[in-house]
């Protein structure tokens, strides 16, 4: 009986593979890093390759672990980052760089070199913008392209597909070029609400008129919760399965991570509006879903049916949390690798320092958490951080009061991104917590007591793997629908209110973020 599916998170340094059962019990899980050749701040790439080979050893490990065999798999599932993957017309990778064996194929999602692109398209002021947040970013995938089409021609003469990660994935484990409706409407600037999705006068606008040709991209996408086709020959051996297993719509992994923590409701629509998922890793992402489009400046947006079906999908976001955390460890002296280990020793230090010192901890340290631009509510990538209140205390108790006040800061920008989302008709009573955040109290405590919102846990540490299982359920046909399976899969969870009087001590740290931000507004106009 084929009564398991196989869900795959690809990350920005890892592929994480898990074997799930039809309720929704995340049975093992396995991981295997995936290597990341950077540039500066501005240039991230991967090799496609590497990735694949990541996947089919954590996929394999997790099977042998879960002691299935291949004929109790139905289904597998991918989601992963919104990196950009070329390939020529043999379907072989279309290398930005060559180093060390690896052929470096594809633009990290994190990868910043179209900021020129995206402020030109986003200068255009064309409709379609409107569903973008008014100003595209660099993180997307048609800034992306307008770059490699000016600098590379060489590798765009030669290009036969561009693929979104999750749709790589897929179309390497069946063959199929069919790209899920997840990716194309929200990375792309596909309409599905239109007619014809793609807009050709806006391609034609910013000099890709060409594309779909020299993508191979689709006139239609597939449903999350649908099967794009069932594993090649060779991509089962690779994989440890059979051929009779199939592969779902792949999906954004944030997207996903808001599958596995709203599935419950999938069948309340009305409900649905109140809540909104907040995915916690290297960046975060706010995910909100509506029977009507909700339109804003800096929020991705609406996506029409790129998770439920009949819903507008709005997403914001922080372009550097868990990511601006790890750089703070990296840069200071006591710091070192930002292992998890280390920050669960600066976290117990920090909560130790506040009990002792009180609110009084770290106060005068006020921090700007944009180190990798800002997407929401400014939609500028080019937006750098700031520290003011440093002195030369160089110890590890000094680590641990920026360490602190970063996470304050990137509380309260999550608190200023919320009242963008209220001013467009989206107001939430609740954030539903995921991703790598979770683990962390001292992010946990603060959305909740900054922002005055209830939070709400999910009771497992991968919910971004368990949305991921519900899209392979649906589209294996353990269950009949996307909804049926994100209620009959999601994980029981918990709920924590917040601290008024906390929130009531966080206004003036809210007031003193707002006015760092005008002085360094100010600054720039100097």
């Amino acid at each position: 009986m084929r009564d398991h599916v196989i869900a795959v998170d690809v990350g920005t340094g890892s592929a994480r593979a898990g074997v799930v059962d039809r309720q929704g019990r995340l049975l093992c899980r396995r991981e295997h890093p995936i290597g990341m050749r950077q540039l500066g701040d501005h240039i991230a790439e991967y090799d496609s390759e590497q990735i694949w080979s990541a996947t089919c050893i954590a996929v394999r490990e997790a099977l042998a672990t879960a002691e299935l065999p291949a004929e109790r798999i139905a289904a597998l599932a991918f989601d992963a980052t919104c990196s950009l993957v070329l390939r020529d017309t043999k379907g072989e990778p279309l290398a930005l760089a060559r180093e060390n064996g690896a052929s470096f194929d594809t633009i990290a999602w994190l990868d910043h070199r179209a900021s020129r692109e995206a402020a030109e398209i986003s200068g255009t002021r064309h409709p379609l913008l409107a569903y973008a947040g008014e100003a595209i970013s660099p993180e997307m995938q048609i800034p992306k392209l307008m770059w490699l089409k000016r600098n590379r021609p060489d590798l765009w003469a030669k290009s036969c597909h561009f693929f979104d990660l999750a749709d790589f994935m897929s179309w390497r484990a069946t063959g199929s070029t069919g790209r899920s409706l997840c990716t194309l409407t929200s990375k792309w600037n596909f309409l599905a609400h239109e007619k014809s999705g793609w807009s050709p006068d806006f391609l034609d606008r910013i000099g890709l008129g060409d594309l779909l040709v020299r993508g191979g991209l689709p006139q239609q996408g597939v449903a999350v919760g649908q099967a794009i086709g069932p594993l090649t020959d060779k991509a089962a051996t690779e994989l440890g399965l059979d051929t009779d297993v199939v592969v779902a719509a792949g999906m954004v992994d944030a997207y996903a991570g808001a599958l596995g923590v709203l599935g419950s409701i999938a069948d309340q629509p009305d409900a649905l509006e109140q809540r909104i998922a907040l995915i916690g890793g290297t960046s975060s992402c706010l995910i909100s879903f509506a029977a009507a489009p909700h339109f804003g400046k800096s929020l991705w947006g609406p996506f029409f049916d790129a998770v439920f079906p009949d819903q507008w999908l709005v997403e914001a976001g922080q372009s550097a949390t868990g990511g601006l955390l790890n750089h703070l460890l990296r840069l200071h002296a006591e710091g070192g690798e930002p292992t998890p280990a280390r920050h669960r020793q600066v976290i117990e230090r920090v909560q130790a320092l506040r009990q002792a010192e009180g609110p009084d901890f770290a106060a005068r340290l006020h921090i700007l958490p944009d180190f990798h631009g800002n997407r929401s509510p400014f939609a500028d990538p080019n937006l750098t951080g700031a520290i003011s209140g440093l002195t030369l205390d160089s110890s590890f108790d000094g680590l641990c009061r920026i360490y602190w006040r970063a996470c304050v800061a990137i509380a309260l920008a999550l608190r200023q991104i919320l009242e963008a989302m209220e001013k467009s008709g989206i107001r939430p009573e609740r954030l539903h917590l995921t991703g790598g955040h979770v683990k962390n109290p001292l992010l946990v405590e603060l959305y909740g007591d900054v922002t005055g919102r209830e939070l709400v846990i999910p009771d497992t540490d991968d919910a971004v793997l368990v949305g991921t299982a519900m899209n392979a359920a649906a589209a294996g046909g353990l269950y009949p629908s996307l909804a049926a399976a994100g209620v009959g899969m999601a994980a029981p969870s918990r709920s924590r209110q917040p601290d008024e009087a906390k929130h009531a001590l966080y206004e003036r740290d809210y007031r003193r973020f707002l006015a760092m931000q005008r002085h360094r507004a100010e600054l720039d106009t100097l």
